[in-house]
């Protein structure tokens, strides 16, 4: 076993993780990086189709320390982004502290705080503490049908080429990104293509009077403004859902997380897509749906999500309901020091400028947990902060909360002290 006390250990080098390292490096912290895969990137190495392109711009999507390199599209390729990443990794020097093909398989509290990481090869090391990075588009979520198919049943997980697809019957399960791109995909090279939803989306589309929409909103706009904003842009972009023979969304823009696509609406005015409900059952190849309509289908594309899931962790660490990691500070919980669930959650827009704001407070926020013995989450829980009820997040509240969090961190580390000294002694459960 290796003794590793004076580090933090990352999982994962996707976005998220080399982000939280980058920090963690600037910030002179100690730590490791594993990743399972056999490089970096996460889901933008692995996880993609050939022909995605992200849905927010490059502006929000990089970090702001290190911009996309200017001959970049307003919307790069997964390939670029990909690329984008190893040079992040190259120019601040990571790549040293990563090792691939490090999958982790328990993650445990042991005593005097520290954290018992035990890898697939069942190598086992001991941690200060223990950052999860390792994203949350990997654990397939597929919906329950009724009756038997005898096409084929994808998850979109699993779509890599349009050559999937070509001159087959394609049904599309699921209004996210992925979903309307696969739909769009299915009218250009498919034999038909049918997009089931059981509740419509708000199309907004990705480019408004020649800028990405995303960039249309600034820090100061409150929730409300950016969705009256949205609203009037889906208005004169989309029109009405019934100009499309869809029922209007029962949600409200942002209640969702929101679908950014252009394509989707061209190809229903195009005859190339078929908006249709939730599926009712299926027969052979035959796809029944809940309006009593039928189509015949070749491959159905499920393009229903994904499950928040940290498999390493035992069940009294499984902090997960819903989609949402019961958190304090958006990382932290305030049982157990040394174990902070980063990323989790579905911001509107690009991750990279998210990162970039959050990842130096973070680092300052490990470093004060080294000074106090309870979990820094008992901090930001005395502070009167609650457990996020959504993993919807709006980048434009963050940033704000970030800036104004910056500036109290003095108060902040003394009501740390304040509450450290009402449990000088705090131990971990060990299991």
């Amino acid at each position: 076993m290796t003794h590793t006390t004076e580090k933090q250990l990352i999982i994962g080098a996707g976005f998220v993780g080399l982000g939280i390292a980058q920090a963690l490096q600037s910030a002179n912290i100690a730590y490791d990086q594993v990743d399972a895969s056999d490089e970096i990137g996460g889901n933008w190495y692995n996880g993609v189709y050939e022909t995605v392109h992200i849905i927010s711009s490059k502006k929000v999507t990089q970090f702001s320390h290190f911009p996309m390199p200017d001959h970049y599209p307003d919307f790069p390729s997964g390939k670029q982004v990909w690329e984008y990443l190893n040079d992040f990794a190259e120019h601040f020097q990571l790549r040293d502290k990563i090792e691939l093909n490090r999958k982790v398989i328990d993650v445990r509290p042991i005593e005097n705080n520290l954290w018992q990481v035990t890898f697939a090869n069942q190598e086992q090391r001991i941690y200060k503490g223990v950052i999860l990075c390792n994203g949350h588009h990997w654990f397939k979520r597929f919906p329950q049908f009724q009756g038997n198919f005898q096409g084929d049943i994808i998850h979109s997980k699993d779509y890599k080429q349009p050559e999937q697809l070509r001159g087959k019957r394609v049904l599309v399960i699921g209004g996210g990104n992925s979903g309307c791109d696969i739909a769009a995909e299915a009218a250009r090279v498919g034999a038909k293509s049918i997009f089931s939803l059981r509740d419509s989306v708000w199309f907004i589309p990705k480019i408004f009077a020649g800028k990405p929409t995303v960039d249309l909103v600034q820090i100061w706009m409150p929730e409300w403004l950016q969705r009256l904003l949205t609203y009037g842009i889906i208005r004169l972009t989309f029109g009405t859902h019934q100009d499309y023979g869809m029922p209007k969304p029962k949600h409200r823009i942002f209640e969702k997380h929101p679908t950014v696509n252009s394509a989707v609406p061209y190809y229903i005015k195009h005859g190339r897509i078929t908006p249709k409900p939730e599926v009712q059952q299926l027969d052979g190849k035959q796809v029944e749906f809940v309006d009593g309509s039928c189509e015949e289908i070749d491959v159905i594309v499920c393009a229903t999500g994904y499950h928040v899931a940290y498999p390493f962790l035992p069940k009294e660490l499984q902090r997960v309901k819903g989609a949402v990691v019961q958190s304090y500070g958006g990382s932290f919980l305030d049982d157990y020091k040394g174990l902070a669930f980063v990323g989790w959650g579905q911001p509107r827009g690009g991750v990279g400028s998210l990162i970039a704001a959050y990842a130096p407070i973070f680092a300052r926020l490990l470093k004060l947990q080294d000074e106090i013995n309870v979990p820094i989450g008992r901090v930001f829980k005395a502070m009167g902060q609650s457990i996020p009820t959504s993993h919807l997040v709006d980048p434009q509240k963050v940033f704000r909360q970030l800036k104004l969090f910056n500036i109290a961190f003095p108060l902040f580390t003394r009501k740390a002290y304040q509450v450290d000294a009402t449990d000088p002694n705090f131990q971990n459960q060990s299991l």
